[in-house]
């Protein structure tokens, strides 16, 4: 099993407690320089040398081992022998493709959802695809506590940290370790401080289509060169592309992705936004609190039910949901964010175009909003406060 997600997010506590607790094994940390050298060195031998269950940790930072684990995989193929993390989707690499395909399964670690951090299990993908809004939502919360929320994110470090200073510290210790040793391990990035630049020029620009060309003018490098930076921060769990949702052949929808930050804490520290800017400025509030609303429903897809993809829609004459949800059945749900209290009959005009392109395959389409009741706007059309995000199942 690969336990994969973004830095500080938990990997190496769960599977040290794992490995402590519940499947007893050898816990090897790849971040110690001398297992790292004898991985990389010899990869067959370091394996050979330890017996029962392993925990290697930072898979990333030796991907010669991965070869290794094949062969023994091929040779005894009891589960559990082995337990991986990483802080980057190594299987983004045709080596790892090829080595682990079939032999692995994958669980993806984000930073806190919500209702991880209220001891729920949230229940609103699910409720979504099954034709309507989660019914037995929490109390609506204002919007100065969403702004608090949404300028804390998710990290277990940052939640636990009341004074916005030692967050911006933490933030800044984080973005440093990324770019000075995280993305160096996985690529020879001769310039590391354009991707710095790069990942804050995206936050001005998340739920935006993302063209790199524009992102390569703005910063004077090659668009190449921003394509496989792009590329880096996605495989770090860093940002995350959502694609254009297709309806059907021939239909004059605009196909490029849009790009988000998949921690809305580490957003506003990009953007140098603390909870008061957030109340005040319009703009940012509606960015920021999409960005929130997707990456929470990320997270969710997770543990949802069935599988579910996640998409945007966008067509030629600008009418657009900001999530599109589609299962494995075909079964489709929109979600609009507004960062308003008031929602308005032409906040659904997106909505509306979805279900008459989705047809019978329509589940429902909702506006989530800064208010306080769940109102319908037709039918399979709701507004719904934020708060339905962490309803639990």
């Amino acid at each position: 099993m690969l336990i994969s997600g973004a830095r500080q997010t938990g990997k190496s506590t769960l599977a040290m407690s794992v490995a402590r607790n519940e499947h007893p094994a050898s816990f090897i940390t790849l971040d110690d320089d001398g297992h790292r050298a004898a991985a990389q060195a010899d990869p067959k031998g370091f394996l050979s040398r330890r017996t029962g269950p392993i925990v290697i940790d930072e898979i990333q930072r030796a991907p010669e081992l991965l070869l290794a684990i094949k062969m023994a995989v091929d040779t005894d193929d009891t589960p559990g022998r082995f337990l991986l993390t990483g802080s980057a989707n190594i299987l983004s690499a045709p080596r790892a493709m090829d080595s682990l395909a079939g032999r692995i399964e994958i669980v993806t670690l984000w930073p806190l959802s919500q209702g991880e951090l209220a001891g729920v299990g949230e229940g609103f993908v699910d409720a979504l695809l099954g034709g309507g809004p989660p019914s037995g939502a929490p109390d609506p919360v204002d919007f100065h506590g969403l702004a608090r929320l949404l300028s804390r994110g998710g990290f277990p470090e940052v939640v636990t940290r009341d004074q916005q200073a030692r967050r911006r510290r933490w933030f800044e210790s984080y973005l440093r370790s990324l770019v000075e040793r995280d993305i160096r391990d996985l690529a020879d990035v001769r310039r590391s401080d354009e991707i710095e630049r790069l990942l804050r020029l995206i936050a001005t620009r998340v739920g935006n289509i993302l063209q790199p060309a524009n992102l390569a003018h703005d910063l004077s490098i090659g668009r190449f060169t921003v394509e496989s930076y792009i590329g880096l921060l996605e495989t770090l769990y860093i940002v995350r592309r959502l694609p254009a949702w297709r309806p059907a052949l021939g239909t004059r929808v605009i196909h490029a992705p849009k790009a988000y930050v998949v921690d809305s804490g580490l957003l506003c520290h990009l953007l140098n936004a603390d909870s008061e800017r957030i109340v005040d400025d319009v703009r940012l509030s509606g960015m920021v609190l999409e960005n929130f609303v997707a990456m929470e429903v990320l997270r969710q897809l997770e543990w949802s039910k069935e599988r579910v993809f996640l998409h945007h829609f966008r067509d030629k004459d600008n009418r657009e949901v900001d999530l599109v949800l589609e299962s494995a059945r075909g079964k489709v749900a929109g979600i609009e964010v507004k960062a308003s209290a008031t929602v308005r009959p032409q906040d659904f005009r997106g909505l509306k175009r979805l279900k008459r392109l989705a047809g019978d395959r329509f589940a429902c389409g909702i506006v989530l909003y800064v208010g306080e009741h769940s109102v319908p706007f037709g039918e399979g059309l709701w507004a719904v406060p934020v708060s339905a995000l962490w309803a639990p199942g």
